[in-house]
């Protein structure tokens, strides 16, 4: 674009001096022709020696003048050769970076600018588009329903804030799903100059329920059709996007285009790049009346003011009521009907460049919109069948889509120097609770890591779960990264209940474990699984804020606390479902000890009942649970006695006491002051003792560790001296803090610390 630019001013300084040269050259000699104020003649006959006004100076001032009046016809005819040259490469250059396509791309809005040559490119022309005011506010509404839109959503919001240089206004109409997950998910990804406001999709089902719609979206792919009635009375203009798009420049010039909308236009579509609206694709194919082609709505460009002006919300509807009685339902949702209004209304719309919305589904003319990637704007994977299209460049596009898709969504929390932002409480309270941390303190790595906001994707995947009638229901709750991925199939065999876990992963290891997930069947075909995605930041792994994660977001009254390195004995689910009712968990303060064993062989033959088990303990092929590395962690269980109990039995309290309960949901936090290795089941068992839980262990209930390599934090743990102080300071404030809390109660485990 730069290269035309320049080519651009030689053209019109070789033009200018063409014009002006000559003129000045003989304003220049006609001034030099007087003298004296008199006017000196040329003519050959004054020009004689014999002339009472010859002189042998002006002799030479004549043969001067001559010679320049011939140089500059010399430089006047090589000007006229360049000019010429440059008149014919020009239409070339015009060709290579807009393709033919572009002559009514700018349609009904532009013409004028059109013939005068707008350029078609990834930037500005020349910095003739209007500007964007450095601060101003960019408008974006999105229609998103559902775990798989609110997935995309994500994409598309990547792909805006890596380009924006603006503060954004995210106008979300979503499902009481997507705005939990985006809620959420925006809340904890806290980037600066970034606005959401939520309005409930479900609300606005009666304003588009009576139209019966074929296209895969549903219900909420009508609804763009109500959003000036949907969105603030007081916003003017919107950008609308599909969830399915991709932005490869800044926003900011989409926006700018509002500035070229003239008289009654409202609408800025871009051309729909298939034949769908020509009614040739089959035989008695009949589409939706439209303009053309009809027009694209995965981008659209609302004037709200002015279509609130124009009754647009009566306008769409007669216009809907009028064709459905002839076609009965709409194929393509809210385009159809779109396309029909403008069909009646055609100054409604300004035409936007294809390159706006370059549209990815099969057999369509996209490739015309562009002839390099600098032409490229947004792509619209518009078909169902989204990265699997044909395209001539569908690989270029699939792996422009998985840049953002994997791209580390941390790196997008950049401040817009120079713009005032609205104060978030969130943001302040962290700034002050850093604030107060001692960045001298050896320890400042683990006491920061406490208050670190990671980003969080609720239920990435497809999520149901119907309430058991008798409200016994238990899940099991468990979190993992990346290389524990592979335990999760066999959990899923051993525990038929609901489970939520936390996955700590980057943005493209979330990826690689959706395309896990969606190439396991046993993993698809559970669907009461929710996977709660907390992204990657730090050094550490925050094992207590993903347990609080996987907690917080549980649908049942009860929770069984796991490890994801365990399996379930087969029909614990149902056992545990019946203890609750036994022990009336559900109005006491106990938690249900699951005793804990382990293997140390890959390859098990799960036990199959408790006989089994006690088999294959004196064989020496299990193990009670770290007796050989940690037995204070799980001797109050008492494993002697629970070899011969038929019933359940209490233990007591003791230190470094870690087993695995099922409590109610209601029961405290774990401690986020524990990261990595080290105490954090400890602390969080002390503080359910603290409560006055009663524990209580059950007789035929069992679980088993697998085998694994031995996590990075264990290996710092053992590794690193300046951890293992670290770790030693934080479980004495932690006993401090439990002192403070509960009072005289809680000196029982300064004292049992000291004596163990």
């Amino acid at each position: 674009m730069l290269g035309i630019c320049r080519g651009r001013r030689k053209f019109l300084a070789a033009s200018l001096t063409v014009l002006f040269v000559p003129a000045i050259t003989w304003i220049y000699l006609f001034a030099g022709s007087f003298e004296d104020g008199k006017p000196v003649s040329l003519s050959p006959l004054e020009s004689q020696p014999h002339s009472p006004r010859y002189t042998a100076s002006s002799q030479r001032e004549r043969e001067s003048l001559e010679i320049r009046m011939r140089e500059v016809e010399e430089e006047n005819r090589v000007l006229r050769k360049q000019l010429s040259l440059a008149q014919s490469r020009s239409p070339s250059h015009h060709r290579g970076n807009h393709s033919k396509t572009y002559s009514m791309e700018e349609g009904t809005g532009d013409s004028e600018s059109l013939r005068a040559g707008i350029v078609a490119g990834n930037s500005s022309e020349c910095g003739q588009q209007p500007a964007v005011e450095k601060c101003e506010t960019i408008h974006v509404a999105i229609v998103c329903a559902g775990y798989n839109a609110s997935r995309d959503v994500v994409t598309l919001v990547k792909s805006v804030l890596f380009h924006r240089r603006n503060p954004l206004h995210f106008h979300l109409i979503a499902d009481a799903i997507a705005k939990q997950i985006l809620a959420t998910l925006f809340q904890t990804w806290m980037v600066p100059a970034v606005r959401i406001d939520f309005y409930d999709a479900d609300e606005l089902k009666s304003e588009v329920s009576w139209i019966p719609n074929k296209h895969y979206s549903g219900i909420y792919g009508l609804m763009k059709l109500v959003l000036t009635k949907t969105l603030p009375s007081n916003l003017e203009r919107v950008i609308v996007l599909d969830t399915d798009i991709t932005f490869a420049t800044d926003i900011a010039e989409l926006w700018a285009v509002f500035h070229k909308f003239k008289g009654q236009q409202v609408l800025g579509l871009v051309e729909n790049q298939s034949d769908w609206y020509l009614g040739n694709l089959w035989k008695n194919h009949r589409p939706w009346p439209a303009l053309g082609r009809g027009y694209n709505t995965g981008v659209i460009l609302l004037l709200l003011d002015k279509l609130r002006k124009m009754k647009w919300e009566q306008m769409w509807r007669l216009t809907a009521e009028r064709e459905l009685m002839s076609m009965l339902s709409t194929s393509l949702a809210d385009q159809d009907i779109f396309n029909a209004v403008i069909k009646q209304n055609p100054f409604l719309v300004y035409q936007l460049p294809c390159f706006w919305n370059v549209q990815l589904s099969d057999h369509t003319r996209s490739e015309q919109c562009y002839r390099d990637v600098s032409d490229l704007k947004v792509i619209h994977w518009n078909s169902p069948k989204k990265l699997r299209v044909k395209n001539k460049h569908v690989e270029f596009f699939r792996n422009l889509y998985l840049t953002f898709l994997e791209y580390d969504g941390n790196l997008l929390r950049r401040e817009l120097f120079g713009c005032p932002s609205e104060a978030d409480v969130n943001s302040e309270n962290l700034q002050k609770q850093l604030s107060e941390l001692d960045e001298d303190d050896l320890c400042y790595e683990f006491r920061r890591e406490r208050f670190t906001v990671h980003r969080t994707h609720l239920y990435f995947l497809h999520y149901e779960y119907e309430p058991a009638s008798d409200n016994t229901d238990v899940t099991l709750v468990a979190q993992l990264s990346m290389d524990r991925l592979q335990m999760l199939e066999a959990i899923c065999k051993h525990w038929e209940g609901p489970i939520s876990l936390a996955l700590y992963l980057s943005d493209a290891e979330a990826q690689q474990f959706l395309r896990y997930a969606q190439g396991s069947e046993v993993l698809m075909s559970r669907h009461n699984v929710g996977y709660h995605i907390v992204y990657k930041e730090g050094q550490f792994y925050p094992v207590n804020l993903l347990r609080n994660v996987a907690m917080k977001h549980i649908s049942t009254p009860y929770m069984f606390l796991s490890d994801i390195d365990f399996l379930p004995m087969y029909g614990l689910y149902e056992y545990l479902r019946k203890s609750v009712i036994q022990l009336d968990l559900a109005n006491t303060k106990k938690a249900l000890i699951v005793p804990a064993f382990e293997t140390l062989r890959y390859r098990l033959s799960f036990p199959k009942s408790k006989a089994e088990l006690l088999s294959m303990l004196d064989m020496g092929t299990l193990f009670t649970f770290r007796y050989h590395v940690w037995t204070k962690g799980h001797a109050p269980t008492n494993f002697a006695k629970w070899r011969t109990a038929t019933t359940p039995y209490r233990v007591e309290w003791e230190a470094d006491f870690e087993p695995y309960v099922v409590v109610r949901k209601d029961c405290p936090e774990y401690d986020r002051r524990f990261v990595g290795f080290g105490w954090n089941k400890v602390a969080h068992i002390m503080e359910l003792d603290a409560q006055e839980y009663e524990f209580t262990v059950l007789p035929n209930a069992y679980m088993i560790h697998m085998p694994h390599a031995p996590s990075f934090d264990i290996t710092k743990f053992r590794s690193n001296k300046q951890y293992r102080i670290c770790l030693k300071t934080l479980k004495e404030e932690f006993q401090q803090d439990m002192s403070r809390h509960y009072g005289f109660a809680a000196l029982k485990y300064l004292t049992a610390e000291n004596n163990s």
